[in-house]
């Protein structure tokens, strides 16, 4: 199961592994008192059910592109010790008011340089700044976060033209937190072969939801991306949203893209990017695999290496 650690009473912590920094930390939970209550209440879980429909989200999203908005952006970073020097400001807006809305903090771009991506083409880079688990190849009594079933590429990739292809081979589940850069990236060069949404509902996909609500991965909406790439075969690239996601923005508008060049972005809320491969064509790094099997994510930064070309 997830990695969570009692504290006091029924309080519980998620911790994960920085690699960057080589230590265990404890995440800080957006909204974690409402999430327990949904997910760990019976009262909780009727309400979750109608939440997770798109409106709640979308008029919930519509307001963090009020200008009104703004009043939340600097408790937020100090809550959650964002490091704003990393960050660009909102394009035409200078460093001393730099955000327009709460909306344009939370897609905030970095500044060139801060973060790369491997020049060793075997290497793949991270699609996303997130923590993340790593599977080899998925089992159906897989349960870390989730029974494999409802991760594997049958259940979220759903187009029977694509989903065999993908059967058996590795897996990158990329989870964002509301306090993460929320644009994502393609991992390596290459063309789109598909492109489709799949709808659904808008459940949270925080591992205190996934405990209760395993088929979330399943269910949610989101979107599937087919990519031939240069260097790691064919890679089904899905985007999921969430509760209070207001939306999953395509960026990118050319059939050809490049290693990092961004693929898109969330707007408000916590989500997930998972990347499927075909058998035999990539491994993710061991390290990620073995945390993995403890029940512990690894936190990445975008570009940081997670697989290598077999």
């Amino acid at each position: 199961m997830i990695s969570f650690n009692k504290i006091t009473g029924n309080q519980m912590e998620i911790q994960y592994f920085n690699r960057k920094k080589g230590i265990i930390e404890v995440e800080k939970v957006y909204g974690e008192k409402g999430i327990k209550w949904l997910y760990e209440t019976s009262l909780g879980g009727k309400l979750a059910h109608y939440l997770a429909g798109p409106l709640t989200s979308q008029k919930y999203g519509s307001y963090q592109d009020l200008s009104i908005s703004k009043r939340k952006i600097k408790p937020f970073i100090s809550k959650f010790n964002i490091n704003m020097d990393d960050y660009l400001p909102e394009q035409g807006r200078s460093d001393s008011d730099p955000y327009s809305n709460f909306n344009q903090f939370f897609i905030r771009r970095f500044k060139e340089g801060k973060r790369d991506y491997p020049l060793a083409e075997n290497e793949m880079g991270a699609p996303a700044e997130a923590r993340y688990f790593a599977y080899d190849k998925l089992s159906d009594d897989e349960i870390i976060p989730v029974k494999g079933k409802y991760l594997s590429a049958k259940e979220v990739v759903k187009d029977e033209r694509w989903y065999p292809e993908f059967a058996g081979g590795p897996v990158l589940l990329a989870r964002l937190c509301p306090v993460d850069y929320h644009r994502f990236h393609f991992p390596d060069g290459g063309t789109f072969l598909d492109s489709y949404p799949v709808n659904g509902k808008l459940h949270s996909v925080n591992p205190i939801a996934l405990k209760w609500r395993p088929q979330i991965f399943a269910e949610n909406e989101r979107h599937v991306s087919i990519l031939k790439t240069e260097n790691f075969g064919k890679l089904a690239y899905v985007e999921v949203g969430a509760m209070m996601v207001g939306k999953i923005i395509q960026s990118s508008k050319n059939d050809h893209f490049q290693r990092g060049e961004e693929k898109g972005y969330f707007l408000f809320g916590g989500s997930t990017v998972i990347v499927f491969g075909e058998p035999g064509a990539w491994a993710p790094d061991d390290d990620i695999v073995q945390n993995t099997k403890k029940g512990m994510e690894t936190y990445l930064q975008l570009g940081e290496s997670c697989a290598k070309k077999l």
